[in-house]
């Protein structure tokens, strides 16, 4: 399978055809707004998110909402090279049927790519997408095999990036660390790629622990992990866990201890410190990795600015939500992409042949220039897709996530190690 899609014919009467052009123009009907010389075919995309409250799912829904919002804004400033933008959303329901299911309605409604989504099945959507030639932009990186598929175009490093960062960030704070993560596969790779940034900066490895993920006390992991810090440091990635786990921490935790806590980007957000209590929330002080700039940095200007306009007041996309900044950075990659194009039709395996052969995608600064040639990756069994491979140090300081650190650190060869040791 090549991937690629037939181009649509010629259609024949033009002289036809070019007179029902006009009359559409002079009616403004199927027209966007400033393109001239009437609208090109439409490219037609999907994003797909969890949006559920099962117990121990993943809810993602603004996911799809910012990118139904960014369909709107662009449309109305004319499409993307002339394209009208249409969005189609699937609700994956956190679960593998619902993921495949997804990608199958993909596959059936012919879609030039899937941008911006969430799905921790990444067997389950990628398959198919592969069999269709679907490319995929923009994944949230909530599986290993985005990092993978020869069809995944990845715009940042995922939880393997932050996890050997945070190793990076803590060793210049912390003369010991525990580590608190799941007792699963994933959860396996963590401390590999936790000690590579720690050993890389001089500090002896972490102390390893490992546990379920959803629990409703973690006061026996939180008592191992005070014991074996010491007055260093305690990193937990436990995704929704974590708010559970740092609860029994603190419980547990001596009046005046020096220990610092710490986590990664979608473990800990600006979402849950607001929801902790802000200033007062547990917390505070807390060192996070993140893929993006913080969330008040001014490269998120027009990002907010379209969700004032054109989400409508839709609750569902908070701004400081990692998930929504990856699907707003990843339509900014398929913008890109196509009106490097430059094309009547915009086809599944044209977008595919112009990110392989190196289009390049500039996010104003949210992350570095995007590209997606082989010599852009890099290159291991585990994280070949890998391109982006930088983040950034925050901590929470006055109930706000602010930088530690100005700029981006690569961790690359963090990530290259981790996996030569292993």
């Amino acid at each position: 399978m090549t991937g690629w899609r037939r181009l649509t014919s010629p259609r024949p009467y033009a002289l036809l055809a070019s007179v029902a052009a006009g009359a559409l123009l002079m009616s403004g009907c199927g027209v966007l707004p400033g393109v001239p010389g009437g609208s090109r075919e439409p490219v037609t995309v999907m994003t797909w998110a969890p949006d559920t409250t099962a117990v121990g799912s993943v809810n993602m829904a603004g996911m799809t909402a910012m990118a139904q919002t960014y369909a709107r804004w662009v449309n109305d400033k004319g499409g993307i090279g002339g394209h009208e933008l249409r969005v189609l959303t699937c609700n994956d329901q956190d679960t593998a049927a619902g993921a495949s299911k997804c990608a199958r309605r993909a596959a059936d409604e012919d879609v030039a790519a899937v941008v911006g989504s969430y799905s921790r099945y990444g067997r389950a959507v990628l398959a198919p997408l592969e069999a269709a030639g679907i490319p995929y932009i923009g994944g949230y990186g909530a599986s290993a095999d985005e990092f993978t598929s020869y069809l995944s175009y990845p715009v940042n490093g995922g939880q393997p990036a932050l996890v050997a960062g945070n190793g990076e960030q803590l060793a210049a704070n912390c003369s010991r660390v525990s580590l608190v993560r799941p007792d699963t596969l994933v959860g396996d790779t963590l401390p590999g790629l936790l000690d590579t940034g720690l050993s890389g900066n001089g500090r002896p490895a972490s102390y390893d622990i490992s546990t379920t993920e959803e629990a409703t006390s973690y006061e026996t992991e939180a008592s191992r992990a005070l014991r074996q810090a010491g007055d260093g440091c305690v990193t937990a990635v436990l995704g929704k866990g974590t708010e559970t786990f740092f609860d029994s921490f603190r419980r547990l935790e001596p009046q005046g201890s020096e220990v610092r806590i710490s986590s990664v980007l979608g473990s800990v957000g600006q979402g849950l410190v607001d929801r902790t209590g802000g200033a007062d929330s547990p917390f505070e002080g807390a060192l996070v990795t993140g893929w993006y700039p913080e969330s008040g940095d001014a490269r998120w200007n027009e990002m907010r600015g379209v969700i004032r306009e054109y989400a409508f007041g839709d609750n569902r996309i908070d701004p400081t939500d990692a998930g929504v900044q990856t699907t707003w950075i990843a339509y900014t990659a398929l913008k890109a992409v196509v009106e490097a194009m430059d094309r009547p039709d915009i086809t599944a395996g044209g977008i595919s042949v112009s990110l392989n052969r190196g289009t390049e995608v500039d996010t104003g600064g949210l992350t570095p220039v995007l590209r997606w040639r082989f010599q852009d990756m890099i290159g291991t069994t585990a994280y070949g897709r890998i391109v982006n491979a930088r983040v950034t140090f925050q901590v929470v300081r006055d109930g706000r996530l602010t930088a530690e650190k100005k700029g981006f650190v690569d961790v690359t060869e963090a990530l290259l190690n981790s996996r030569s040791r292993g």
